[in-house]
Order: structure tokens, then C-alpha cells, then sequence
């Protein structure tokens, strides 16, 4: 597989994209029975709605649709797991050549699975981070929850997994986690009030979390501030991941998880253009548009022209 470098990264962000593709819904769970989630065809309806020129796009992969099983498959205690293996696996690839060809990789989901694709090409550059913005933690695994009573869905532990927690087959990539606790700013979370919050124990991790009553009381621009704040005096670029479902379901119906509070469409856009603008992101990825819960396209509009938003100052 992919063998993170020792090299220095040159954290410069290119100025120009390539849209990736990435159609799986390998990581979510069926809402009903026989229900396949249909975040796969989020790549398809966006590239419809224009976001490849929202995002400057100079060219457009499409990796193919992975086969969806909803039943534990041999080995794994996570849903889909081989087949996530496999199409994380193919995307890494695809981000890994963009980077390499100067290009600003944009991976359009799917589910929030892909952030592993996307951590395993893009570390080979060097030492990483991640900004996760999600409206929830994503940190479910084996220390949390009990793996025998249940099948796990990758979407539900993506953090977890990328930090290597829980099975090899998804939280090890050459003989490492994807990134390490201290890296990792988490943006968004909005249920870690409730009395049974499921992820309690990422308090105890070295991952920063900014929950979104905290964003919402300390400003877009200073938190922007707190996650780019040196790390043991390292400055690594990072990875940004954004979850459509940190939008506030006043703004965002479109997503498995819809909640509040949330972002407004406006804060998640001066949140995106102010890390674009730090020259420090390496590729970004969008997950969990479900055009099956969009049936007018009302919701795909409203996110290219908010990426477009995000985007107009790094395009330049």
C-alpha cells in the first residue's frame, strides 16, 4: 500500500482542483429492510448541480460504485468491511497522484467513510492532520460499544478509525493509524451534552475538540486560530473533512443524521475559506449528501453555491 514519507511537506496550497468522485455507501447502515443508502449518488447530483466549477476543477475522476451489503461479511465485524478496504484503497491512489501532480484533490462522497482513502494518500507527503467537521464525533469502536451485539457502519467510527481504534482491517494502513490523537481538531459536535453521549471517552484522547455551542461562542476565526496553533511546535498541514450533517437541519435536511444546533451555510463557508486560505489544507473531501432525501435538488444547489462561496478567494 501507500508508505507515509519522512520528507518535509510543502504545505503551499496548489490553485488549482481535480474533483474526485467517490460514490460508496459502504459505511452507512440500511434505515429499513432492503433500504441501500443512497449517498452514493451524492457525486453524481452535485457534479450536476456545478461543483466541479465551484471548486475550479480541472479535471474529474470517477472511481466506480462499490457493491453495498447490508449482512456481516466473513472476517469483519464491520459492515462492508473488505469492500471499504478495497475502495479506500483506490482512492487513496487517486488522491496520492493529485498531490503529486500539484493539484488540490476534491473528494465529492458518499459517505464518511472516504476520509481513510483520502488520510492514506494524502499522508505519503509527509507528516499529517486532520480537521474533522462533523456533527458528531464518528469515535464509536470496540472500546465503546460491543461489536458482537451488533454490526458496526464505518460512517459511525470513521475518527476512531483513522486515529486506530478498532479493527486492523480499516484503523492500520502500513503498520500505522492514519493520524495520530494530537493532530486531529475535532469541529462540530453537537450532542456531547446529552446524558448518554456515545463517545465519552474521546475526552480522555489528545484530539482538540471544538463542539459547535463552543465555535458558536468563540467565532469562525478563532477557531480557525486554535486548530492551526502549533502542536509540540510543529505546524503539519492537515486533511479537511466536512460532513454535511454539521449544517444546522434547518439548513441541511439531506443527510442520514440531520440535527440541531448546526452550522448555518454561512458559517461552514467562512469556516472552509479560512482554512483554504491558511495554505496549510492538501485536499478536502464532502460526505453525506443523500440525493434520496432531495428529491427537487433544492439541497445540491444550496451546497454548490456555498462551496462556490468557500472557494472564491482560494480560486483567485
Amino acid at each position: 500500500m501507500l508508505a507515509a514519507s519522512s520528507k518535509k511537506s510543502d504545505a503551499r496550497t496548489p490553485s488549482e482542483a481535480t474533483l474526485i468522485a467517490a460514490p460508496s455507501n459502504l459505511g452507512l447502515r440500511p434505515l429499513r429492510d432492503a433500504h441501500i443508502p443512497g449517498a452514493w449518488r451524492g457525486p453524481e447530483v452535485l457534479e450536476a448541480a456545478g461543483i466541479a466549477a465551484a471548486v475550479g476543477a480541472r479535471s474529474t475522476i470517477r472511481l466506480p460504485r462499490p457493491d453495498y451489503q447490508a449482512d456481516a461479511v466473513p472476517a469483519s465485524r464491520i459492515r462492508n468491511g473488505p469492500a471499504l478496504r478495497a475502495f479506500n484503497e483506490q482512492l487513496a491512489l487517486e488522491v496520492q497522484a493529485a498531490i503529486a501532480d500539484k493539484s488540490f484533490p476534491v473528494v465529492i462522497g458518499g459517505d464518511c467513510s472516504i476520509i481513510l482513502g483520502c488520510l492514506a494518500g494524502a499522508r505519503t507527503t509527509g507528516r499529517l492532520g486532520l480537521v474533522h467537521v462533523d456533527g458528531h464525533s464518528d469515535f464509536f469502536h470496540p472500546g465503546n460499544y460491543d461489536a458482537e451485539a451488533r454490526l458496526g457502519s464505518a460512517a459511525g467510527m470513521d475518527l476512531a478509525l483513522a486515529t486506530g481504534r478498532g479493527e486492523p482491517l480499516l484503523a492500520i494502513w502500513d503498520g500505522t493509524p492514519l493520524v495520530e490523537d494530537r493532530y486531529v481538531s475535532q469541529i462540530g459536535e453537537r450532542d456531547e451534552l446529552d446524558p448518554d453521549y456515545a463517545y465519552r471517552d474521546i475526552e480522555t484522547t489528545r484530539i482538540r475538540r471544538f463542539p459547535v455551542r463552543s465555535v458558536r461562542k468563540a467565532g469562525i476565526e478563532e477557531t480557525i486560530c486554535k486548530v492551526l496553533a502549533p502542536v509540540n511546535g510543529e505546524r503539519p498541514p492537515f486533511w479537511l473533512h466536512v460532513d454535511l450533517d454539521v449544517l444546522d437541519e434547518d439548513e441541511m435536511l439531506a443527510v442520514d443524521s440531520p440535527g440541531s444546533p448546526g452550522m448555518t451555510f454561512d458559517e461552514l463557508e467562512r469556516l472552509i475559506s479560512g482554512f483554504l486560505a491558511s495554505g496549510r489544507i492538501v485536499g478536502l473531501d464532502l460526505a453525506i449528501y443523500d440525493p434520496d432525501l432531495d428529491p427537487t435538488g433544492r439541497y445540491a444547489r444550496d451546497i454548490v453555491r456555498s462551496i462556490e462561496r468557500a472557494f472564491r478567494s482560494w480560486r483567485g
